[in-house]
């Protein structure tokens, strides 16, 4: 059983087009697969089970304050988006505002989607290091469109917030955490993530 992520590095005459990765993602579609902006693919092991619960007790919450709110949409794990430096990056949970999602041709959202979502999550399990979280927090932050992002710490019980343009906030055991103006009335029970 994979314990820890795997790096593959691709020699620069072997390199995939979005389409090509696309299609080894599809093929592959049992692993866990992102590429960073050098073309390097990293192979992620399977999240324990309190992992997963705890990452779907995220989604869910994003989820029905999404569906009340009405102005944008939300993405799980799976959802893959090509960021502008052209990594491949899937966050634990995203949303993402209507009117950018509905600027997307239909080819663009059945694929990896080619903007950064509005607001991203990313769920520090067991096996995560936290340096490589933080560094894609940060190449998150860089990307047109994207308002807040947050990196959840179960193990230390810290949330890092995120904000385009700013320093990383650091929560020390929140009971809950506001998605602020970007994501209006959205407050995450923090108590159903620890």
């Amino acid at each position: 059983m994979l314990s820890e992520s795997i790096v593959l590095r691709m020699p620069p005459t072997i390199s995939m087009t979005d389409d090509q990765f696309f299609e080894f993602c599809q093929i592959n579609r049992d692993l866990r697969i992102e590429r960073n902006k050098l073309g390097e693919i990293f192979i992620m092991p399977p999240t324990g089970g309190t992992t997963s619960n705890r990452n779907f007790s995220i989604a869910v919450q994003l989820g029905i304050w999404s569906e009340q709110d009405g102005t944008g949409i939300c993405f799980d794990s799976n959802g893959g988006f090509t960021l502008s430096t052209g990594a491949e990056r899937a966050p634990d949970a995203s949303w993402m505002k209507l009117e950018r999602w509905n600027s997307l041709s239909a080819e663009q959202q059945d694929k990896f989607v080619p903007i950064c979502p509005d607001f991203v999550i990313e769920l520090r399990s067991a096996s995560d290091n936290l340096k490589p979280l933080q560094e894609k927090m940060e190449e998150y932050m860089k990307e047109p469109g994207i308002q807040l992002g947050w990196l959840i710490d179960r193990k230390q019980r810290k949330v890092y917030i995120y904000r385009p343009g700013q320093e990383v906030e650091c929560l020390e055991n929140p009971d809950t955490v506001s998605g602020e103006s970007g994501l209006p009335g959205f407050v995450i029970n923090m108590n159903k993530v620890w």
